[in-house]
């Protein structure tokens, strides 16, 4: 076994014992202003289905699948998955047991700090051209163990606030020389398409209720209607309207779950005017009409709790 080997493998046994003694509860566990572990038991029966925003996530034990449009990626510990947008997503966890535990960690990433680390790097703010929002790389070598030293500094609170925000200056500049780099760079991209994108990611999600134009956006942004669709699609492995609808349909199911409304009332407070469409789209989205799949939750929920 190379030293390295070695070295490896003693940071992945280090962050199992890190994360498992920090995630107490079932779920999710803030540790950090912008740092969450999670412990799940049991792989959940059903997909979650929600928004990650530009963060790098990390499996400690386990396994989990991430659908992004038409793309899925699996990653275990031996990798990480980096998503630049905010973008929806279905998640699966794959591989938890009351033994092994699924064990794993979502740190946030801030545009402007990943700005400012490529500043000092001399690293080219990006060019026009996008990547795919979502991919995932080898978790190993130098960026591992920059990650084991940081959750290391979780045991002292003054270490923490003085010495963490170094250790993810090196998380972050490792990731801009590595392949991963113009993923990250998309992030903190001033100028071109990658900019363009992403202001219409945020119009999207702020305004996905309403009956947008994706004519009068492009031409908001500068872009042709199909330079736009384009490079739309590279970003987010889907196009402008497919986006629209699963942030309309995870709103409509938080709606229904959260609060006292009944499946049309959802459907028109997330933009829909044909309730029929919406309840055919829900169902296959979700696997079960509104109403029968909010009280399949409750059933779960108060299964759960007996």
């Amino acid at each position: 076994m190379t030293t390295q080997k070695l070295r490896d493998d003693n940071n992945k046994t280090e962050l199992v014992e890190i994360v498992s003694r920090r995630a107490v509860l079932e779920g999710t566990n803030e540790v950090a202003d912008g740092l969450n572990f999670f412990k799940h038991v049991t792989p959940p029966v059903h997909p979650h289905h929600g928004v990650y925003s530009p963060s790098i996530c990390i499996i400690a034990q386990g396994a989990k699948e991430v659908q992004m449009g038409e793309h899925l990626f699996r990653y275990d510990p031996s990798q990480f998955l980096l998503t630049s947008f905010d973008v929806p997503v279905s998640t699966r966890i794959v591989e938890a047991s009351p033994d092994k535990p699924f064990l794993g960690l979502k740190m946030d990433l801030e545009p402007t700090l990943i700005a400012s680390v490529s500043v000092e790097a001399g690293v080219s703010p990006g060019k026009n051209d996008c990547v795919k929002s979502i991919d995932v790389g080898r978790l190993e070598g130098d960026l591992l163990d920059a990650f084991v030293r940081l959750f290391r500094l979780l045991d002292c609170p003054s270490d923490f606030r003085v010495v963490s925000p170094l250790v993810i200056r090196e998380i972050i500049y490792r990731l801009l020389m590595s392949d991963h780099g113009p993923r990250l760079r998309q992030m903190a991209a001033y100028n071109g398409h990658t900019n363009r994108i992403g202001k219409a990611v945020q119009t999207l999600r702020t305004r996905f209720n309403e009956a947008l134009s994706i004519e009068d956006l492009a031409r908001d942004l500068g872009m042709s209607v199909s330079s736009f669709h384009q490079h739309f699609k590279t970003a987010t492995s889907m196009s402008p309207l497919q986006f629209q609808k699963l942030l309309r349909l995870q709103e409509a199911r938080r709606l229904l779950l959260s609060e006292d409304v009944d499946a049309s009332s959802a459907a028109l407070r997330v933009g829909y005017d044909d309730a029929s469409q919406f309840t055919r789209e829900y169902k296959r989205l979700f696997g079960d009409p509104p109403m029968r799949d909010v009280a399949r939750f409750k059933q779960l929920s108060a299964a759960g709790k007996s």
